[in-house]
């Protein structure tokens, strides 16, 4: 398994049901392609996504990876979680309005389908250092010598570390 391209973009939007909203991602994309939607709203930045995806394949690799599925591991890497529902709590979809984060991975663009679905908004993608400080429980002396993002980074790769 292997990446050969990313793309991240930002979409505003009603998710009327979670179920039918995957679904409906699932049948756009084709065989070997992912399309992960991850709530936007726990997301630091695009390198923090990158980062977090990086670090999914590079376990799948090593073969310490802590889920069976390619984009569950993104949404565990993505929010430095071992449990899958804490994960999920954190990054995953909702019901009602939200702020979207889609990651897609060895795609073709589809930017236009996702934009018929949701509204683009690439500015959802720069976390709220307040929230993101109350979710990711960071505390004030870590975020003395590194920035928010650059701990929810660090705590990605801690994830590889403690393995």
């Amino acid at each position: 398994m292997k990446m050969d391209n990313i793309q991240i973009l930002g979409f505003k939007g009603m998710v009327d049901s979670v179920g039918d909203t995957l679904d409906r991602i699932n049948s756009i994309k084709k065989d070997g392609e992912i399309i992960q939607l991850l709530n936007a709203d726990s997301v630091a930045s695009t390198n923090h996504i990158i980062h977090g995806v990086n670090q999914a394949f590079l376990a799948f690799e090593r073969g310490e990876n802590l889920a069976k599925d390619i984009s569950v591991e993104i949404v565990l890497r993505c929010s430095a979680q071992r449990q899958i529902s804490k994960a999920f709590a954190m990054l995953g979809l909702k019901d009602g309005q939200m702020n979207l984060c889609a990651v897609m991975i060895n795609c073709d663009d589809y930017s236009s389908e996702l934009g018929e679905m949701f509204e683009r908004d690439d500015g959802v993608l720069r976390g709220d250092d307040l929230k993101l400080m109350d979710l990711y429980k960071i505390s004030e002396s870590e975020t003395d010598n590194m920035s928010i993002e650059k701990v929810i980074i660090d705590r990605i790769t801690k994830l590889a570390v403690d393995y």
